[in-house]
């Protein structure tokens, strides 16, 4: 039930085939943040830094006479933590520096992570996520509150940039009982509940031994996501009370609004679950652009885009100077003149780390695969294993792999040629290697020194808990269904 993202649909362009630049967390937002692909940043993991030296979306706005804030989320990792920002009001609940002291999540350790037990400890209480998600609502409705302030007073003379990040609906899989009791008791199962067996392709297989998902029982697919569902719910509450704080310090005219994630989530799907993997699930996210008087109202877009081309959008609409090296196109002519506008229907996405993401055993070379959607066809490339392919328009759902397809090899050979083109794998696994010894580096130099993290939001480990009576259909004497 998500009221307010609904009202700012209807208000904008759902995007509907947009594409993040690597399924993981870090990769994905500093390729946002830049307008470039991992490769071309060299951050593939949650563990590497963005080069300062490399000009940012935050960049371009100050250049065009903004003085942007950063209030949350952005998981950039390094001593820089501004990017291009001009403050930041409420930071992130990890280190700011490599080897800093890590998160301790309570009781629910473990739970954040691509790891079974986020699903067996999945239920209500509360997520210490949660609790910093209406920190960041309170410090944006705040900032908003004092600009109405000025404006009301005639001395709002600048124009205002936020960026506001949330970590919901992230796992861990726990969620208040107020909003987890309905959706428990009106869940339903994953449309592609799919077996452990020899049939799976070997790199999907071998994710889910490593991770613990062999089988998952039907009351831990219930509860996790019923759990979901009511973070997604939560994070749409405050989505609600930041449009409504726009509202009532008349800031929503002439105000470009854009709602976007880092990655998806699997949520049983294809009997996987978190991101890590370029099934339309993981791969794909929600992107809404509303602009009054300037983009059209409660339209949709189903052309083929990527999280990239929303940078160069944002930087277009506010007239701001492009980012030099930016692989972002506008999307500002297709979207108000979606005839006369010629577009190619075409985004990368790209995941590449060691064995260390993995929960379990897997492979010491890691992994490096690359995925793009041309047209409807999707072409997912494992290096050292078989591709998969997709026809979209077909097969939405990704249930018929056409790798073996004798009428596909032509179009299979066209496809890897554009997936490997500037992107060498051996490379890439040479830079993680070298970065992994230049970070052992800097974490011990961090464990040493213990530099002040600058900005660090303080996670409690009381803050995160599992109610001690949880709503099971087992404990009820009934059937999960």
């Amino acid at each position: 039930r998500t009221p307010h993202i609904d009202a700012l649909a209807a208000r904008g362009v759902c995007l509907d085939n947009t594409y993040c630049p690597s399924p993981i967390c870090v990769p994905s937002r500093m390729a946002m943040l830049s307008g470039r692909y991992p490769h071309e940043n060299q951050v593939w993991t949650n563990s590497q830094i963005l080069d300062s030296r490399i000009p940012t979306l935050a960049h371009a706005m100050g250049a065009g006479g903004y003085k942007p804030v950063l209030i949350g989320r952005m998981h950039a990792n390094g001593p820089d933590q501004l990017h291009g920002y001009a403050d930041r009001l409420v930071g992130d609940h990890g280190p700011n520096h490599s080897g800093g002291f890590g998160v301790d999540h309570g009781p629910l350790s473990g739970t954040a992570g691509p790891q079974r037990v986020s699903l067996e400890k999945a239920g209500h209480g509360q997520s210490a996520y949660q609790v910093h998600d209406e920190d960041v609502t309170a410090a944006t409705v705040a900032y908003l509150n004092r600009l109405g302030v000025k404006k009301r007073a005639g001395q709002l003379s600048e124009p205002f940039s936020l960026s506001v990040g949330f970590m919901l609906p992230h796992q861990p899989y726990v969620a208040r009982r107020q909003d987890y009791e309905y959706y428990y008791e009106n869940m339903f199962p994953p449309q592609n509940i799919e077996p452990f067996g020899d049939h799976l392709h070997p790199h999907i297989k071998l994710w889910r031994e490593a991770s613990g998902i062999v089988e998952v029982s039907d009351e831990e697919i219930r509860r996790a996501r019923a759990a979901y569902w009511a973070l997604v719910e939560r994070m749409d509450v405050m989505i609600g009370q930041i449009t409504a704080a726009l509202r009532e310090n008349g800031l929503t005219e002439d105000t470009l609004i854009v709602y976007t994630s880092d990655h998806g989530e699997q949520v049983g799907e294809h009997g996987l679950w978190w991101k890590q993997t370029f099934f339309e699930d993981s791969v794909k996210v929600p992107a809404i652009l509303s602009w009054p008087g300037q983009l059209p109202e409660g339209t949709r877009c189903d052309r083929v885009v990527s999280s990239l081309d929303i940078n160069a959008t944002m930087i277009d609409a506010l007239a701001c100077p492009a980012l030099p090296a930016s692989r972002g196109r506008s999307l500002l002519s297709l979207l108000t003149d979606p005839n006369n506008v010629e577009w190619d229907d075409v985004a990368f996405s790209e995941l590449c780390y060691d064995a260390s993401l993995a929960a379990g055993s897997f492979p010491a070379a890691g992994v490096c695969q690359r995925m793009i959607r041309r047209g409807p066809w999707k072409l997912i490339y494992y290096h050292g294993q078989p591709c998969q392919l997709f026809n979209l328009q077909q097969d939405p759902r990704e249930l018929n792999d056409r790798a073996s397809d004798s009428a596909c090899q032509e179009l299979i050979e066209d496809l890897t040629d554009e997936v490997l083109n500037g992107w060498d794998p051996e490379q890439i696994r040479e830079r993680i290697t070298q970065w992994n010894k230049d970070s052992a580096v800097l974490s011990g130099w961090t464990r040493t020194v213990q530099p002040r993290d600058q900005y660090r939001w303080e996670m409690r480990r009381e803050m995160a808990y599992l109610d001690e009576e949880q709503m099971e259909k087992g404990q009820r004497g009934e059937t999960a269904d």
